[in-house]
């Protein structure tokens, strides 16, 4: 598996939501809705869910391995710092 494409979706509001990704797989399959979130830690992604009716988040679709996750989290997390940096110098 292969990441093509990776958008990205800046977020204007204040928060810890900073933008929203979506990643095109082998350019066949694409993953909408993976959000890049600021943590106590530094920056992290979190894939797409839906709330259930216990009022708990279930991921609709995620990595299995956790080397994937990391590829997963270190393409869109390079992608966002790109766009950061594109856009503080169009400033």
């Amino acid at each position: 598996m292969r990441i093509t494409d990776v958008r990205i979706r800046t977020v204007t509001t204040e928060g810890k939501l900073k933008a929203v990704a979506s990643i095109t797989l082998d350019e066949e399959f694409v993953v909408h809705d993976i959000k890049i979130i600021e943590g106590e830690k530094g920056l992290f992604i979190a894939m797409p869910s839906k709330k259930m009716g216990d009022n708990e988040f279930r991921d609709i679709a995620h990595p299995i391995k956790p080397d994937i996750r990391t590829y997963i989290q270190t393409e869109i997390l390079n992608a966002y710092a790109k766009a950061a940096e594109e856009a503080e110098s169009a400033e």
